[in-house]
């Protein structure tokens, strides 16, 4: 951990602007939170914070208003949630910056928290506009990042702030870094990634930079259908990129030169078409049928790979097996999130649906390490530099 954090700053008395992550989900109709899980993930922070007499200011977007007003994105259902986790009062303001807002923070006593209104209500935000990110750090004395799922983002509350204010890492910023360093840099062995999801060229950078350090490789997911037809197997009417199946081969023959070991789907859920209506039958990968489209692994490849992960000491899981949205579809997503939460190893979930989904099983506390962060995360294990972590003040 080669960043400052909060704790290598005096932060008794100052003004601290802290960029977090409470993008949450809200049900349309309701417009209730329906996952405070990224609310929770800051609360250690803002205590730290609150408990060390700092004026603390919390910043975030809520979803994707386009750099315009939209009321059921304003901030003030999350303030009340984290509220109620924090059971402290905390105060909202209808804006993130100017007269308001800097009223709002002048009132503020040590150990107060101010949360921002939205600030993708302002087309500057995504722009990284300087004169937005000055008036944001006009509010401070501090800047704290701890919104790791927007660090590969460089807008004004990411990057732009850092360069009028010091700025250094939040708890959560410096968990997620640790995490994830570690790997890539120091994987107990044998260290094998599970990888599924729609499409192998999401996943390219991810695959290319861990090559190298797995001594294995889980392949399932709508991806698992370029390598098999790579293999000379048909994959009915499963998308297979064209334009990434000489990758593929070439995907395959670094991990034989490499002495690891690759494996996919021995047999498969098929149906007629993706919906709710739809019906699974099990196939082998050698019978799936040319009118049919992969939906999810079968029970021969779960026990593949759950027996190949059970040797592990580090394992790292990014994408869903299957059309996880269809319950029929994700049983082998379910059953190999169980077994991960019940390996004795380190065990490192990738964000974005894959944290939403072991959330939705209530076993992230099973887990070594859930991430936060999406794009971030998987950006991240490419080997790219963030942006909103490149800003922060180095040890």
């Amino acid at each position: 951990m080669v960043k400052r954090t909060v704790r290598d700053v005096e932060v008794e008395g100052k003004k601290v602007l802290v960029r977090v992550d409470f993008n949450v989900p809200l049900d349309m109709k309701t417009n209730a939170i329906t996952d405070d899980s990224r609310i929770r993930a800051a609360l250690p922070t803002i205590k730290y914070l609150v408990d060390h007499k700092a004026e603390v200011i919390l910043c975030s977007h809520l979803g994707r208003p386009d750099g315009r007003i939209v009321e059921k994105l304003r901030m003030v259902p999350v303030a009340q949630r984290l509220s109620q986790l924090i059971n402290l009062p905390v105060s909202t303001v209808s804006n993130c910056i100017g007269a308001e807002a800097e009223k709002a923070v002048g009132n503020l006593k040590d150990g107060d928290i101010l949360l921002l209104e939205n600030l993708r209500f302002h087309p500057e935000e995504e722009a990284n506009d300087a004169s937005f990110a000055q008036a944001l750090a006009k509010l401070a004395d501090i800047y704290v990042d701890d919104a790791f799922g927007t660090a590969h983002r460089a807008h004004a509350s990411t990057v732009g702030v850092a360069k009028y204010l010091p700025a250094v890492t939040g708890f959560l910023m410096e968990k997620e870094l640790r995490a994830l360093s570690s790997i890539l840099t120091d994987p107990e062995h044998p260290f094998g990634a599970l990888l599924g999801g729609a499409k192998v060229s999401d996943k390219i950078g991810l695959i290319q930079n861990i090559l190298g350090k797995v001594d294995m490789l889980l392949i399932g997911g709508g991806m698992a259908a370029t390598f098999l037809r790579v293999k000379g197997y048909g994959v009915g009417l499963s998308l297979v990129e064209a334009d990434k199946q000489d990758l593929a081969r070439q995907i395959l023959e670094t991990v034989k030169q490499n002495g690891a070991s690759l494996f996919l789907p021995a047999d498969v859920v098929v149906a007629d078409n993706i919906s709710d209506q739809a019906t699974g039958l099990v196939v082998s990968k050698a019978g799936i049928p040319p009118d049919k489209y992969i939906v999810d692994i079968g029970p021969q490849t779960i026990e593949l790979f759950s027996q190949q992960l059970r040797q592990c000491r580090t394992a790292f899981w990014n994408g869903p097996m299957g059309v996880y949205e269809i319950p029929q579809f994700s049983r082998g997503t379910r059953a190999l999130v169980e077994l991960l939460a019940d390996l004795k190893a380190t065990t490192i979930i990738g964000g974005g649906s894959t944290a939403e989904i072991v959330e939705e099983m209530k076993l992230t506390h099973r887990m070594t390490h859930v991430s936060t962060g999406g794009g971030a995360s998987l950006k991240f294990l490419e080997g790219k530099s963030l942006p909103g972590v490149d800003v922060l003040l180095d040890k």
